[in-house]
């Protein structure tokens, strides 16, 4: 990622086409030592390729990944008594996963000992 993003800053800084040199150059100006392995794989992978074109080419397949934590909405109209029922069923989840997290967290010490 170090190597990806001095690459970047140096696109951005003006550089079309960034070498290895001009990458360890910015990683070593910050203190950080480059891994000749992965640079050359990623200025090899990066040769001849518009970056600004691979990004929105990587935005575009984020996309289409489901990014989680959607919760489908209940259906509107008959069956409203079962959905008191789920929700305290839940409610008892909830609590006793609460519980449990709260028992782990003693270990034997304190925080301020």
């Amino acid at each position: 990622m170090r190597h990806l993003a001095a690459y970047l800053l140096l696109q951005i800084g003006g550089n079309a086409s960034p070498t290895a040199d001009d990458v360890k150059r910015v990683l070593g100006a910050v203190g950080i030592e480059a891994d000749d392995e992965r640079l050359e794989q990623l200025i090899s992978e990066l040769d001849g390729k518009d970056v600004n074109a691979l990004i929105a080419e990587g935005s575009a397949k984020l996309a289409s990944v489901p990014s989680g934590g959607a919760v489908a909405a209940p259906a509107a109209g008959g069956g409203g008594g079962a959905a008191p029922a789920a929700a305290a069923a839940e409610e008892e989840k909830e609590e006793k996963k609460e519980e449990k997290e709260e028992s782990d967290d003693d270990m034997g010490f304190g925080l301020f000992d």
